[in-house]
C-alpha cells in the first residue's frame, strides 16, 4: 500500500514512518519548521515542501499515488498561538486545506488526521469524543476548523476519514530546546543545564501524557478501522496517569536527583486549567491499553537527552503580538 505522511521529519510523523515502512511504500513531506531531516527514516522518499502549497502537494501526490495520507504536519503551539495566530493557523488549518485539496484531486482513499486535545477546551472532564468542541485558543480553533473541513469535503467528494486525538504526546526524538512547547522536555533540558524548572501559574493544571510508542499501534490500525470516526488516544484517569504540572516537575526532579524548587511565572493567557481525555472508546473498539508508565517513559527521555547533550533554547518562531506575552519568551529567559 502507498502511504504518505505529512510532518514526516517531526516527532510523531517520523515514528509513524518508521513503523509503517517495513510493510508499506512510504513517502513523506515536511517543511522542517519543527522537525529535523535526520528524523526521516532510511528508505522514505522525502520532499521538503509546505503542505499549504496546493501545487506542490498536487505534484507530489500525482507522483506517489498514495492510498492513505496521515496528516501529522502542524505547528502544534497552543500557548504561542495566542501571540502568533497568523503563523500557527496557517500551519494548522491552511496546511490541511492544501494537502486535503491535493488528496481529493489525486483520489486518495483515506485521510487520517491527527488532531489535538485542544479541540475540547474547558469541557467537563474527562473529555469524550461525542462532546461539542469548545476550543479556547487559535490553535484549538484551527484544529477544529480542519476537522470540519475534512468532514465537509468527504461528504462532497466521497473519501474516508479518521481523526486521532492524542493526549500530549511525549518521548524520544521530541524537540527539547523549543521554549514554546514540550513541557517535560523543557524541564529535563533545564535541569541538565543546572537551571530551575519554570512553571506558569500555580502548577495545578492537570494533564495526561501519552508516550509515542503507545500511540503507534492505534494509529496503524486506523488504516482499515471503521471510517468517519474520532478516537482519543492516551492514558486517562482510569490508568492513574493524570498528573498536575507540579507533580510532573517533582517526578522529573526525583529522577535527576535535582533538589532546587521550581520558579513560578504568571499563568499563560487562554491556558485550559484541567485537560484530560477518556480513552473508553478506543479501549472498547481497539482493545487499546498503555504500556509505558510515566516514570519509565520520562527516564527514557532523560537518558536520550543526556546522550545527545543539552541544547540552548532556540527562539525559532516569530512572536507577532508581544502585549501580554510571557516574558520568558519575549526576553528569551529560558
Amino acid at each position: 500500500m502507498n502511504i504518505l505522511i505529512t510532518g514526516v521529519a517531526g516527532f510523531l510523523g517520523s515514528h509513524l514512518a518508521e513503523a509503517l515502512r517495513h510493510e508499506h511504500n512510504v513517502s513523506g513531506v515536511d517543511n522542517l519548521i519543527g522537525g529535523y531531516i535526520e528524523n526521516v527514516p532510511l528508505g522514505i522518499e522525502f520532499y521538503q515542501f509546505d503542505t499549504a502549497n496546493y501545487d506542490n502537494m498536487n505534484a507530489i501526490l500525482h507522483k506517489e499515488r498514495p492510498d492513505i495520507i496521515y496528516h501529522c504536519a502542524c505547528t502544534a503551539y497552543e500557548g504561542l498561538s495566542v501571540f502568533s495566530p497568523s503563523l500557527i493557523t496557517q500551519n494548522t488549518f491552511q496546511n490541511t486545506a492544501g494537502i486535503l485539496s491535493a488528496a481529493i484531486k489525486n483520489k486518495v482513499k483515506r485521510f487520517i488526521y491527527t488532531s489535538s486535545m485542544a479541540r475540547y477546551g474547558s469541557n467537563s472532564l474527562p473529555f469524550t469524543e461525542d462532546m461539542t468542541p469548545h476550543p479556547e485558543d487559535p490553535y484549538g480553533l484551527a484544529k477544529v476548523a480542519s476537522e470540519k473541513l475534512i468532514d465537509l469535503m468527504a461528504k462532497q467528494h466521497k473519501f474516508e476519514w479518521v481523526i486521532a486525538v492524542p493526549h500530549n504526546i511525549i518521548g524520544i526524538r521530541q524537540k527539547y530546546n523549543d521554549p514554546y512547547r514540550n513541557v517535560a522536555s523543557i524541564m529535563i533540558n533545564r535541569i541538565l543545564q543546572k537551571k530551575p524548572i519554570i512553571i506558569y501559574g500555580d502548577g495545578e493544571q492537570t494533564r495526561s501524557f501519552s508516550f509515542v510508542e503507545d500511540c503507534l499501534e492505534p494509529l496503524l490500525r486506523m488504516i482499515d478501522c471503521p471510517t468517519n470516526k474520532i478516537y482519543n488516544i492516551g492514558p486517562d484517569d482510569k490508568d492513574g496517569e493524570v498528573v498536575t504540572v507540579n507533580q510532573l516537575a517533582k517526578i522529573i526532579s526525583k529522577l535527576l536527583g535535582w533538589k532546587k524548587k521550581p520558579i513560578y511565572f504568571p499563568a499563560r493567557p487562554c491556558e485550559v486549567k484541567h485537560a484530560y481525555c477518556s480513552s473508553d472508546k478506543i479501549r472498547k473498539e481497539f482493545n487499546y491499553k498503555t504500556e509505558t508508565k510515566l516514570e519509565k517513559g520520562l527516564q527514557s527521555m532523560i537518558d536520550d537527552i543526556q546522550k545527545k547533550g543539552t541544547k540552548p533554547f532556540k527562539y525559532h518562531l516569530p512572536i507577532e503580538i508581544t502585549k501580554g506575552c510571557p516574558t520568558t519568551w519575549t526576553r528569551k529567559k529560558m
